[in-house]
């Protein structure tokens, strides 16, 4: 996320890894294979495509679980707002305060979901059963926590004005934050937003992360944040990289200002990503991230080139994957 800024059968959900490596990874995935499944039936075509939001909301981030329910951050104030995805009704279920914001969302099995905090630099947790915190963590390094991932037995997010992940345990356990510093073929801007989006790999070995203002991806090595440059065929760039979803080995990457979701074949360590169609919506209006639920992928329009205000209408609105 960035304040700047001929599809085949769809292979299985991106929390699914392949292989012997799905066993070792499946916690860092998010949800399990049998409840997407039954997530996808539920997601009929009769249900709404367009979800509106408070005016002044200015929504950064958007995660959904096991359904029929996402949750949507608020980079005014970082109040998280859950939207019941087959009526479009929603509600607030934390509230903000000033200088919060709520970018990267990511929602766990257990009902935890893990809240970047944009520029106010923190990280919390929320247990949605409760919609009470369980967690807030405050990184030492200056910066904007844009966004996050689980993988392992960890929740990864991005800093985009310094080159560091941080790393905070999942579930119960309070072994503390941790800082992953990025080397290796990293390149971070002097100022304004580099490091974005974040993912894992299909072989579930690494991480891969945008950055936006070169419109490159990165392959990132959680032990030691080495990356190396992903080769991309058939695509020039992903400037205005936000968001990034993975469902098997094909990658969506949300171009915000683009207005634009460019769709990627991966192969399995995600060292070449090609080409292989782009999603447009006359509805998109800078959309920032996304989160999938059966056939459909749900994105937040962060409305980043309209001067934003109290009385500023946004929304949230889902478009086929088919």
């Amino acid at each position: 996320m960035s304040q700047t800024p001929s599809l085949p059968s769809l292979p299985s959900r991106r929390s699914v890894l392949g292989g012997a490596v799905a066993a070792t990874f499946a916690l860092g995935a998010g949800t399990a294979t049998a409840t997407t499944a039954a997530a996808a039936e539920r997601t009929r075509p009769s249900w709404p495509t367009d979800f509106p939001l408070p005016n002044g909301f200015r929504p950064e981030g958007i995660a959904i679980g096991s359904g029929p329910y996402a949750y949507m951050g608020s980079l005014a104030d970082g109040s998280i707002r859950r939207a019941d995805l087959r009526t479009g009704d929603g509600r607030t279920v934390l509230a903000g305060a000033t200088g919060g914001a709520a970018t990267g969302l990511k929602l766990d099995r257990d009902g935890l979901l893990y809240i970047s905090g944009g520029v106010s630099g923190s990280i919390r947790v929320l247990d949605t059963r409760t919609n009470r915190l369980t967690a807030t963590y405050q990184p030492t390094t200056a910066g904007f926590v844009n966004d996050v991932i689980l993988y392992g037995d960890r929740a990864w997010f991005t800093n985009s004005h310094a080159p560091v992940l941080y790393t905070v345990p999942r579930g119960k356990r309070k072994d503390g934050l941790r800082s992953v510093p990025l080397g290796g073929e990293w390149e971070q801007a002097p100022t304004g937003i580099s490091a974005n989006g974040i993912e894992t790999t299909p072989d579930g070995r690494a991480l891969i992360i945008v950055n936006s203002p070169i419109g490159k991806l990165f392959r990132v090595d959680p032990k030691t944040g080495h990356a190396t440059n992903i080769t991309l065929k058939g695509a020039a760039d992903v400037i205005n990289g936000d968001g990034l979803v993975r469902v098997g080995n094909t990658l969506y990457v949300v171009q915000n200002r683009l207005n634009l979701i460019t769709v990627f074949d991966l192969d399995a360590g995600a060292r070449t990503a090609t080409l292989r169609r782009s999603i447009t919506d006359p509805r998109f209006d800078v959309p920032t991230t996304a989160a999938r639920l059966g056939n459909r992928l749900y994105l937040v329009n962060a409305r980043f080139t309209t001067p934003p205000t109290p009385e500023t209408t946004y929304n949230a609105v889902s478009v086929p994957l088919r």
